[in-house]
């Protein structure tokens, strides 16, 4: 990164809820946010927004016609992007870029589709423009009635750290002063699940904590999927209101020997935490925030690969996903507000059931990591901003 980056926003709609204060809240708390539910007749869990922010999912749709018939992917997006720009105070900005990424995009809207396709041999009018991935991205620019760049990505369960650092490279690249950045995933739709039990890694065993992340000790894979968006309001420099800096982004891809995996010491991911941390001693880092979805090896991996890098200082590790599940897209940016909110208020969270159990001393830098299907990775530098923690 040739400067720093202000987040001068950022917001989300989750299993956590949708304000900081209330996020933060439930971050304290040592309860999950999943429960089981009904995938026709595939009985599965998986961690759904609160009933509250459903019913503002459905007021958006009862209150504008244009939205009635757009992917629930779309409307997280939307709630999420409004109360970033008011959080930010862009309301009367219009130059605002928009990168909001998506793994699966319009999930439930495609299933719905094609299911009625197979039924009756013909196309609804509305099924190729309302499932296509720019819909997000393009939405978000309607409802804010923005005149900058608008775009949607796709780098599986990395996305939503893929728009931060595509929004950095516009931003310093002098092409936007501002941007929203991040991702938006409603795919908690019957196919979907049927795809991750395929792959052998869901989780399915009635425990305390149906995901297991970061318990180097279970005997099975435990991922569970969640859903919903996260946004990042993003400036170039330090502002005076922002609410954290990101001081170094880095990006890596490994050679995959399997579609669904990384290597065993998680290359990937040591090459871009060391990228990240420009020239940051490994003593400077206080936290990483892991990807860690509750697999047998992505977990390892990525434990290995701050092993590998970090040696003996290592700093203390957490993850998010033992409560609200794996948001693919979204996920990354919900664990970079798990980092900021940290900054915030100078407390680490843990994972109660795991044995990495280190508090830092101090909360001055976190790293953040996000790793996908592809064999890549992407991870943020995130530090306090005194001035406002």
């Amino acid at each position: 990164m040739k400067s720093t980056l202000s987040i001068t926003s950022i917001a989300s709609v989750s299993p956590l809820g949708k304000s900081s204060e209330e996020i933060w809240e439930n971050y304290k708390k040592e309860n999950h946010f999943i429960t089981e539910a009904d995938f026709e007749g595939n009985k599965a869990y998986a961690a759904f927004l609160p009933k509250e922010l459903k019913t503002e999912v459905e007021k958006l749709r009862e209150n504008s016609p244009a939205l009635r018939s757009l992917d629930e992917s779309v409307l997280f997006g939307i709630l999420a992007g409004r109360a970033a720009v008011k959080q930010a105070g862009w309301e009367n900005n219009k130059k605002i870029g928009i990168n909001i990424g998506s793994s699966r995009g319009a999930t439930g809207l495609f299933e719905k589709y094609h299911a009625d396709f197979l039924q009756r041999g013909k196309s609804a009018t509305l099924a190729s423009p309302t499932t296509t991935l720019g819909n997000i991205s393009s939405w978000l620019a309607q409802d804010l009635n923005s005149e900058g760049p608008e775009f949607s990505h796709s780098v599986t369960c990395s996305t939503g750290l893929h728009s931060v650092l595509n929004a950095a490279a516009w931003i310093q690249a002098g092409l936007a002063d501002k941007f929203l950045a991040g991702g938006s995933e409603a795919a908690l739709t019957p196919f979907t699940i049927a795809q991750m039990q395929a792959l052998k890694i869901y989780g399915n065993r009635e425990m305390d904590y149906p995901c297991e992340a970061l318990n180097m000790e279970k005997t099975r894979n435990s991922m569970i999927l969640g859903e919903g968006a996260g946004i990042l309001g993003l400036e170039k420099g330090e502002a005076s209101n922002a609410r954290a800096f990101i001081r170094g982004i880095g990006y890596a891809t490994e050679k995959l020997k399997h579609s669904a995996s990384i290597s065993a010491n998680g290359e990937c991911l040591q090459k871009s935490m060391k990228m990240a941390m420009v020239n940051r001693k490994a003593e400077e880092i206080d936290a990483v925030v892991l990807h860690a979805p509750g697999t047998l090896k992505g977990d390892e991996a990525e434990v290995n690969a701050i092993r590998s890098l970090f040696g003996s200082a290592m700093p203390a590790i957490t993850s998010n996903k033992w409560k609200i599940g794996h948001t693919f897209a979204a996920s990354g940016v919900l664990s970079l507000e798990l980092a900021v909110l940290m900054l915030e208020n100078q407390e680490f969270i843990n994972v109660p059931f795991s044995e990495f159990d280190k508090k830092p001393e101090k909360l001055e830098n976190i790293l953040v990591n996000a790793v996908g299907f592809g064999g890549n990775a992407v991870s943020v530098l995130v530090s306090c901003n005194s001035k406002t923690s």
